[in-house]
């Protein structure tokens, strides 16, 4: 029992559990005390230095808006969002019950002219009756898909954001390992396509985005009411994959070209299939390097996504960052603040989700924390 659970607390990197496991095993309590203090004492102490070195200059820092907002001033802040998100919520739950009810009403009204008209023996009044019936069910369905028209909570932000990312970071993948593993097996490959990758590589978000943006206008005219996205999520979501999808295309064809050409060798011996020798032995073996460069690349979209948000007012965290920046106060410096160590935390959350995904996938190689 004690050895599964310590396995995953390895796994997911939670390592500040590992003393209070051993010690509850009856191992040596003052040396896993030791640990202890060190593995959760030392981070928590250079937190809380943080906090009183930030607290100490706020007050003395004044702006335009007043002084710079304190570590309580960012927290009270954090429960006003929040608030503001819970109150939306039970709107909309009360908008969603209301047009339900409506539906409802307008379903028995249209039952009711049609057995009227069922009932009737005048053509024209069953004529007028079933288009009344008809009129109530279209009115019923508009009820039932009608939107809640409030503005998006700051909760709403994060999971736009969230779901942006997740979808460029997804078509940068899907683009570029194929890619890689092709350059990482063919030097001809890799020779040919080696100066497009050194020339878009460090193309910034900021010139992408309008290009994207233009491209996605002239391309995707589907009417807003039967669209799958809007333009400013599609417009997001691929300069996400442009700006991520590099590292994990270098690191791919890396990993790739490192294989040992042993495994190869054996590989051509037994004539295994093209398919077979790169799902069987290219790809375990690339595996650290592919999964290094996934995690640098939703690092990038992360951050790239903000900037991204930012410049082009598409829905997110970075619209909100700029809509408080314009609103110009000291409660939006300090709703600001709540947002910077919101990404902040994101993405922390997402690097160690992608250290996690290769820990349980990594074949007992090592993986860097």
């Amino acid at each position: 029992m004690k050895r599964k659970f310590m396995r995953w607390v390895d796994v997911l990197g939670i390592q500040v559990l590992d003393p209070l496991v051993r010690i509850a095993s009856g191992e040596n309590p003052r040396k896993e005390a030791g640990r202890l203090a060190l593995l959760a004492g030392a981070p928590l102490l250079a937190f809380l230095i943080f906090l009183a070195l930030w607290s100490l200059a706020a007050s003395r820092i004044h702006t335009k808006y007043g002084t710079v907002p304190t570590p309580a001033d960012v927290w009270t802040q954090a429960g006003v969002l929040m608030d503001a998100h819970w109150a939306s919520q039970a709107k909309r739950e009360a908008f969603a019950a209301e047009q339900k009810e409506k539906a409802a009403a307008l379903d028995a009204k249209a039952a009711e002219a049609k057995a009227q008209a069922a009932r009737t023996g005048n053509p024209a009044l069953r004529e007028t009756l079933l288009a009344k019936a008809d009129a109530l069910a279209r009115n019923a369905e508009t009820a039932r898909h009608a939107r809640y028209s409030g503005a998006p909570t700051y909760v709403d932000q994060i999971l736009t954001s969230l779901k942006t990312v997740f979808t460029g970071f997804l078509l940068a993948s899907l683009v570029a390992l194929p890619l890689g593993i092709a350059c990482g097996l063919s030097k001809t490959v890799m020779l040919a396509l080696n100066p497009l990758i050194q020339i878009f590589r460090p193309v910034s978000p900021l010139a992408w985005l309008p290009i994207v943006m233009i491209v996605v206008g002239a391309l995707y005219t589907t009417d807003p009411e039967h669209a799958w996205f809007e333009k400013s999520f599609l417009s997001s979501a691929i300069t996400v994959a442009l700006c991520s999808l590099w590292p994990t295309l270098v690191n791919t064809a890396l990993g790739v070209s490192s294989v040992d050409r042993d495994h190869l060798n054996v590989a051509r011996v037994l004539r295994l299939g093209w398919w077979t020798r790169v799902t069987k032995i290219v790809v375990p073996s690339a595996l650290p390097w592919i999964f290094s460069g996934l995690r640098i690349s939703l690092s990038v979209g992360w951050m790239v996504l903000i900037a991204a948000e930012m410049l082009a007012q598409n829905p997110g965290l970075g619209k909100f960052v700029w809509d408080m920046f314009q609103n110009g106060s000291s409660e939006t410096l300090a709703q600001i603040m709540v947002a910077v160590f919101t990404i902040g935390a994101i993405g922390f959350f997402l690097d160690r989700s992608m250290i996690v995904l290769q820990r349980f996938v990594n074949y007992g190689q090592p993986v860097a924390a």
